[in-house]
């Protein structure tokens, strides 16, 4: 067997849709665990890349990315990444808005929009790879189309 480290942590189209889906309750605690993660990471996220730059944009990056491909791998859906993006999100969209005294958390700045372009853009693309179930809480694998020939089914 060849040695395959980054392929064997994300594994193969097959290999993903071939595990099985956690039950409903895990995959609902498992959202909301992955809510407040994303929420922490942006956070993390917002610091990290202004005070190591650019270093700290790529560890910023390489957690936020994380965060979402393990929602997806976690819970099996594609929710799986859409949930820690929710709290990611939101969460910087609170780190934009200026205080009272004029202090930011995210200033503007080169390494702030490609924090900012990169997570959402990662975050969608985790969002869009295929996952075990077609649906957001994983009523079960989807069965592929027949097609109609004939005018019967």
């Amino acid at each position: 067997m060849a040695f395959r480290p980054l392929p064997a942590l994300l594994g193969t189209r097959a290999e993903r849709l071939a595990e099985p889906l956690p039950s409903r309750g895990a995959r609902v605690v498992a959202y909301v665990l992955l809510f407040l993660l994303g929420a922490v990471v942006s956070v993390f996220g917002a610091f990290v890349q202004t005070l190591w730059s650019p270093l700290g944009l790529l560890i910023a990056m390489v957690g936020t990315m994380a965060v979402f491909y393990g929602g997806l791998r976690v819970t099996g859906t594609k929710l799986g990444a859409g949930v820690p993006m929710a709290g990611w999100f939101i969460v910087l969209m609170v780190l934009l808005a200026p205080r009272a005294e004029g202090d930011l958390v995210l200033a503007a700045g080169v390494t702030s929009y490609l924090y900012l372009f990169l997570g959402a853009v990662g975050g969608v693309v985790c969002a869009t790879l295929p996952t075990r179930s077609g649906f957001g809480f994983g009523a079960g694998p989807v069965e592929p189309r027949r097609p109609v020939r004939d005018g019967h089914a």
